[in-house]
């Protein structure tokens, strides 16, 4: 890929190093390493706290010394998908890139465009001399993607900044100024496993071809989750069928709409042929249900080796009611801010295989008593049959300002280099700002970026223009920055 045909040119080039290192969060290792001997290199003082969270400080280019201190955040980790036909090692290989068009996009697997893009602008910062500048704080936190845990142990004392900027909103025209917060909902529950007779045949049954998504900026789009059509397949085949379950697995990742979910079945050699033709109009029905935003939606059917043994049917019987019965996807929308889901929430994982079952979600809100609503919810529908509740990793929203002076000062930019207004808002997703906020009392911080679509799965792609004017619009406000108090 010719990386110099792309402007800003140090950006795009530290954005392919940075993609040349496989860093799935909690494997950031190597990515920590990276940025660290690039500060080094720069000859800049380089912190790593014991999180793993690197703070680089460069100081005020001359002139600007009597500004605020602005600390640039971004974060290292990335999420890893990829299609079932893609071959790709995600814990040895670097993302395969190419452009098409006004987009760059990675063959089979997620970009890393969220937050890479983020991260090799604030490199791009750090190694310009040009630049007007106050003194910068470049904050590279780590596992964001699966619980935040950086910013979570963050040590404030790394940080003297009073102004942030975090750099990973996904859409150029828009100004994020609030986030809500976040709580994880895991299961675990043990069945039994009962010998199944010769009068089954074996099914892999498979729900694909869904677009799947971020589980929070996308949850409102009506997109098809695979674990909730999955469950709805086998609820309604039970009700006619002498159907047993040997397992299930659906699902990828906590924070996404699951794509794909595949079940084993047995079904009884006398009813086979009548079960097929259920399949195939159940596969019709949704397929007219979610024509308008799951193109690719299908339920596949293939057979395979009996394996003997299958799911104890009382507990399948339970399992599939207990399902059905969990709320997914939007719980309330905001009253006060038009268009915003409140709160909501995203069944991202079921398994079911030897003996164990389990089941992965996460509730989100912008306010904490609806978050907890929607996380009871999903709770007592499974404590019903037996499970093993943890519920973890509750991290808080991020109040919106509209008194910002940063917000004031990157509006008025805005409006000179778009010759329109910004969509200030808040997002339905957990942003580190509110966990930032909550050890920075009183940080100043606005969330912004360029044009990134379908993050968290591999359609992502990011704008190549959009990228190029966001890198403007944030050179320009570090040399507006307010004076210090």
């Amino acid at each position: 890929m010719e990386w110099n045909t792309l402007q800003p040119q140090a950006l795009w080039t530290n954005f392919a190093h940075l993609n040349a290192i496989p860093r799935a969060s909690k494997k950031e290792a190597a990515a920590i390493e990276f940025v660290m001997k690039f500060g080094e290199k720069l000859g800049l003082p380089v912190i790593k706290d014991a999180t793993g969270n690197v703070i680089i400080k460069k100081p005020a280019s001359p002139g600007m010394e009597n500004r605020q201190t602005v600390v640039l955040q971004s974060h290292l980790d990335m999420v890893h998908q990829k299609n079932n036909d893609t071959d790709f090692d995600f814990d040895t290989q670097g993302i395969n890139m190419f452009i098409e068009g006004d987009w760059v996009k990675a063959k089979g697997t997620t970009l890393g465009a969220d937050n890479g893009i983020g991260v090799a602008a604030i490199m791009a910062i750090l190694e310009d001399k040009s630049l007007v500048h106050p003194a910068i704080e470049a904050l590279f936190t780590i596992d964001e993607e699966t619980g935040m845990t950086g910013a979570i142990s963050l040590d404030p004392a790394n940080i003297s900044g009073t102004i942030l900027l975090n750099l990973d909103t996904e859409e150029e025209h828009a100004f994020t100024i609030g986030c809500a917060g976040g709580l994880d909902t895991n299961t675990s529950g043990t069945y039994k496993e009962v010998p199944a007779g010769e009068g089954f045949l074996s099914y892999i049954l498979k729900v694909k071809g869904l677009q799947g998504g971020h589980s929070g900026m996308d949850i409102h789009k009506g997109r098809g989750n695979a674990n909730k059509l999955m469950n709805r397949l086998l609820y309604k085949a039970q009700q006619v069928f002498d159907i047993q379950l040997v397992s299930l697995d659906g699902g990828s990742l906590r924070n996404a709409i699951p794509r794909e979910s595949t079940a084993q079945i047995l079904i009884s050699k006398s009813e086979e042929a009548d079960f097929l033709q259920f399949v195939n109009n159940y596969e019709t029905t949704i397929k007219e249900e979610y024509k308008q935003v799951e193109p690719k939606l299908a339920v596949e059917f293939t057979s395979t080796t009996h394996p003997g043994i299958m799911m104890e049917p009382a507990y399948f019987a339970q399992l599939t009611r207990a399902l059905y019965a969990l709320p997914n996807g939007v719980f309330r929308m905001s009253p006060e801010i038009p268009g915003l889901v409140e709160a909501s929430t995203n069944l991202a994982r079921v398994i079911a295989k030897n003996g164990t079952f389990t089941t992965q979600s996460l509730q989100r809100s912008s306010v904490d008593s609806t978050k907890e609503d929607v996380a009871f919810a999903v709770r007592t529908g499974l404590e019903n049959i037996g499970c093993t509740i943890n519920q973890e990793g509750g991290y808080p929203g991020w109040k919106p300002n509209k008194d910002s002076a940063i917000l004031q000062v990157m509006t008025k930019l805005f409006k000179e280099q778009y010759n329109q207004e910004p969509e200030v808002g808040a997002v339905h997703a957990g942003l580190e700002c509110g966990i930032l906020g909550s050890h920075l009392p009183g940080m100043d911080m606005i969330s912004f970026g360029p044009t990134i679509l379908d993050a968290h799965s591999p359609d992502e792609r990011v704008q190549i223009s959009a990228v190029e004017r966001f890198y403007k619009l944030l050179t320009h406000t570090l040399q507006e920055i307010p004076a210090k108090a």
